[in-house]
């Protein structure tokens, strides 16, 4: 089978039902403005703008043969967790989403790959609901990188990634609910700063947590946006292991020894950002993502792995669908 395997795009259903009682006041809705267009509203505010490829199979499937992916993995929009309600809150609003996610893969079941939302806030909730979405047919699933005031390496996190590791379900990590205050609110500076910052610190928090050293590797767990700025600063966060190992030697390895614990995909947008990337985490750890349907995804999809001469054609095969394929292997 040829084609890339595109790791990281999301779907919006076209509507759902009343969320007021479980979300309050500013839950998500939809408010439909043609056929093809609509805007996600957080209460009264306008949130985003969205297109019917956002949840037509066809529209996405079309794109999809444009760019020459074969299988996309179809993941939740991260403004639609609710991590801050309770968990039986959150419990109803994931089934909804996730029940009307298996609705817009239907057509094409075969391409389109279903990863569902949890109640991460609550453990046992969580855990309920994947295990009911994976036995409904998701194969996956997306959780934001924190919740609230708690990372990934919190206990109850912890415990949830042990459950996903004993069900063989990869989990697929995305930053959200980044701070807001007036330097992060211009420029799309939340966007442009904060969500890489968010994505480097939830994978410190899988390394410097002691995660890593409590899983082991059969948990499979990919991150968004290229890992955010962890290739970057690796030396540095290396650097301050060695030397201030009596602060954040909490660890039992140095940082570089986990390089092959976690993938990350490859939505970095420039050639140069990709080969720090490959040569720090590895050419058989970074998988093609895209952040469709979105306009800061990359379109064509695929098209920096494509245009970069330094990866050989054993590399770009790994990253365009080997290394995805290891990764939804279940």
């Amino acid at each position: 089978m040829s084609g890339m395997i595109d790791v990281h795009t999301h779907y919006v259903p076209n509507g759902w039902p009343d969320l007021t009682t479980d979300a309050g006041p500013q839950a998500p809705r939809l408010r439909i403005e043609s056929e093809s267009e609509a805007m996600i509203m957080m209460g009264t505010k306008e949130f985003r703008r969205i297109r019917s490829d956002a949840w037509d199979a066809e529209t996405r499937l079309r794109d999809m043969d444009t760019d020459g992916v074969h299988t996309q993995v179809v993941s939740p929009t991260p403004a639609f967790f609710n991590y801050g309600r309770s968990g039986e809150q959150g419990a109803r609003i994931a089934q909804i989403f996730n029940d009307l996610a298996l609705e817009i893969v239907a057509p094409a079941s075969e391409r389109l790959i279903p990863f569902c939302q949890v109640p991460l806030q609550d453990t046992d909730a969580a855990c309920r609901e994947l295990e009911r979405s994976v036995a409904n047919g998701h194969r996956g699933v997306e959780i934001g990188n924190h919740v609230g005031d708690r990372d990934l390496d919190s206990e109850g996190v912890v415990t949830f990634l042990q459950h996903c590791a004993a069900l063989n379900v990869p989990v697929f990590v995305h930053p959200w609910d980044m701070a807001s205050n007036p330097r992060l609110d211009r420029w799309m500076a939340q966007w442009l700063t904060a969500m890489p910052a968010e994505t480097h610190l939830s994978i410190l928090a899988l390394i410097l947590g002691g995660v890593f050293d409590r899983i082991d590797d059969s948990l499979r767990i990919g991150f968004a946006h290229g890992g955010g700025s962890f290739a970057f600063w690796l030396g540095r966060i290396e650097n301050a292991w060695h030397g201030r190992n009596d602060v954040i030697g909490t660890s039992e390895y140095p940082p570089s020894h986990y390089l092959g614990r976690f993938y990350v995909d490859s939505v970095v947008f420039d050639e140069r950002a990709l080969r720090l990337l490959v040569d720090t985490v590895g050419a058989d750890r970074v998988m093609v993502g895209s952040d469709y349907p979105y306009p800061l995804g990359e379109r064509p999809i695929g098209e920096v792995v494509r245009k970069s001469d330094f990866l050989d054609d054993d590399a770009q095969q790994l990253i365009m669908r080997g290394n995805a394929e290891r990764f939804l292997a279940g």
